[in-house]
């Protein structure tokens, strides 16, 4: 990369940074918390009228937007996401496979510790090794590795080990693209509401081990390449988040790249049921912060009283507001086609505008999910270092975070919206010649990131609650 470029990077970098901190530093006096997996902190008053909260969020990723269609030098654009640099370790090197043979032995026996635990262990989700390590391990810890620095499942997935180990493959897959993976995480996201998945690790041990029979069965029937591809939720979970890293997987090996270029790239959404399962991805968090906040109980409330019953009222909501994220995703789709003038489809639209949103789902994730791991690290590594023996509830401890770290919340939403718009800009000038048409197109999908913005800040504003009707 040349000086020149490499300059305008650094000052774009640096201006976008600083919109984030112009924010952060203005809403000064919100505080937010976390709610995941049944432990629950309360939020602090907002002092900023929500509105002008609101605005403000807004605002920032709407000037960001404009400052990246003012970047129209496209071998700048091409140079930031052409730019890589390659480790001098191999792919196929003895040092990673023995990393890859350890790590899978170890996952293999932490799956076999949740499930032991699960059912032998202290029935209190606060001091059970499966749950601590379920939900702070993989879900928070694992998922914010995925993508800030890259994909480690599929060395360390231990299912996919054990299927390589027997017969497999004894049926086609069928045409049906990843859409039992969107149906399968649909599912999980509605146990782990309904079920007391996070208070009670026999629950939970009974989930973990239902999903390895079904996970294994449909790895043996289809083989492993086809199911951990295309129907596992939990492996394209962490396929897509990973996709977000700078450490990236190719054919020569592992490579560091800019943070989001691999989402500028045609293999990783290649049908519409990928674009239904990066766009559960935005909204299953939205889902889940929704919940626990007065509208929330108050929708689930209304509809327990119209006549549905408590669970069903959830898996309605989950259901619906899912539909109403795909099909405001789908307008902006019909939109950009329309307003950029192209014999492009819709479809094809969007697929290639479909990866730029998993900046928004990491930006969220990270905002759900990093005060939570660094509060219950402790208790984390209390119960990792005598899983079968564990000691008293009372030597849980959490980490108290300082009343600042709940602002970081607002920084990782934004920035994971900056990033989603800077790679959508770059996929608009690689698929239109015209400078006008491939601003023109960004406009819908600008709207569409926007509105997921002012829900996730809206979201962090609100003081939360415990989700009604859940058994404990």
């Amino acid at each position: 990369m040349s000086i020149r470029l490499q300059a305008r990077r650094t000052r774009l970098t640096a201006i976008l940074v600083g919109l984030v901190l112009v924010l952060i530093a203005f809403v000064d006096v919100v505080a937010a918390s976390n709610v995941v997996a049944g432990l629950e902190g309360e939020r602090g008053e907002v002092a900023v009228p929500t509105w002008l909260f609101l605005i403000t969020g807004g605002a920032v990723i709407a000037a960001s937007a404009m400052l990246s269609m003012l970047m129209t030098d496209r071998q700048f654009i091409r140079a930031y996401h052409d730019w890589s640099r390659r480790p001098s370790i191999p792919r196929g090197d003895t040092l990673l496979a023995l990393v890859g043979t350890v790590g899978a032995l170890l996952s293999g026996l932490a799956l076999v510790l949740v499930v032991y635990t699960g059912f032998t262990g202290p029935q209190l989700g606060s001091a059970s090794f499966a749950v601590l390590f379920v939900f702070v391990g993989v879900r928070s810890a694992l998922t914010i590795i995925a993508y800030l620095f890259g994909n480690p499942w599929p060395t360390i997935n231990p299912w996919r080990r054990v299927v390589e180990l027997v017969p497999n493959g004894f049926a086609e897959y069928p045409n049906v693209g990843r859409w039992p993976a969107v149906v399968a995480l649909l599912a999980l996201i509605w146990i782990e509401i309904v079920a007391p998945v996070s208070e009670a690790p026999a629950v939970l041990a009974w989930g973990v081990v239902g999903y390895t029979i079904y996970t294994i069965a449909g790895a043996v029937l289809f083989s492993p390449d086809d199911w951990f591809r295309q129907a596992d939720p939990i492996s394209l979970w962490f396929r897509f988040y990973g996709a977000v890293g700078p450490f990236q997987r190719g054919d020569a090996g592992w490579e560091l790249r800019s943070p989001g270029a691999r989402l500028g790239e045609t293999d990783l959404v290649t049908d519409l049921s990928g674009v239904a399962f990066v766009v559960l991805l935005v909204w299953e968090l939205t889902y889940s912060g929704f919940i626990v906040t007065a509208p929330g109980v108050t929708t689930v409330e209304t509809l327990v009283r119209v006549g549905l019953p408590p669970v069903f009222a959830y898996l309605f909501l989950l259901i619906s507001g899912y539909a109403l994220f795909l099909a405001a995703y789908w307008l902006a789709s019909r939109r950009a086609r329309r307003r950029s003038g192209t014999y492009l489809s819709v479809r094809y639209l969007a697929l290639r505008f479909a990866p730029p949103l998993l900046g928004i789902a990491a930006g969220y994730h990270l905002a759900h999910y990093f005060n939570f791991f660094v509060a219950l690290s402790p208790s984390l590594w209390t119960a990792m270092v005598s899983p079968l023996s564990p000691p008293p509830p009372a030597a849980f401890t959490q980490v108290v975070l300082p009343g600042w770290a709940d602002l970081l919340e607002i920084g990782f939403v934004l920035a994971g919206h900056v990033l989603a718009i800077w790679v959508a800009h770059a996929t608009s000038f690689e698929l239109f010649p015209g400078r006008l048409q491939a601003i023109r197109s960004q406009f819908p999908f600008i709207a569409v990131m926007v509105l997921y913005t002012m829900a996730s800040l809206w979201l962090l504003s609100l003081p939360t609650t415990e989700a009604v009707y859940v058994q404990a």
